[in-house]
């Protein structure tokens, strides 16, 4: 059980909870056994489940390696600028249209077949 916890310790550096509403977010930072570090961020929320007549928490998690950091910082940053502007970066335009798939529609090209098949082979 000590060894457990010592390996808990080790790999998380970080932990910020950020209350938000009905959802609570939480930034980790944590360690590799190569001691690369990244962040974790994992959405909570308190759901009811009628069946058992109980709460539980649903959780989704992203995973940000350091190689990310600094488009995903930029992407939310331009995102929350637009949001409170109304304003486009300089660079939108010159990026690629966003590609966002319904459930029911088959990604097309090898790129995306392939990124498809990575995806539902996580589930295994």
């Amino acid at each position: 059980m000590m060894e457990e916890n010592e390996m808990r310790e080790k790999d998380e550096l970080f932990s910020k909870a950020v209350k938000a509403g009905k959802r609570t977010y939480f930034f980790d930072v944590k360690s590799t056994k190569n001691d690369e570090k990244y962040i974790t961020i994992t959405e909570s929320k308190r759901r009811f489940d009628e069946n058992l007549q109980r709460f539980f928490y649903e959780k989704h998690k992203i995973f940000l390696y350091k190689e990310d950091f600094e488009k995903v910082s930029k992407g939310l940053t331009d995102a929350i600028k637009y949001i409170e502007t109304g304003e486009y970066p300089a660079d939108y335009y010159d990026q690629p249209e966003p590609r966002h798939y319904d459930h029911e529609e088959e990604p097309k090209g090898e790129l995306d077949s392939a990124i498809d098949k990575w995806f539902d082979s996580l589930d295994k």
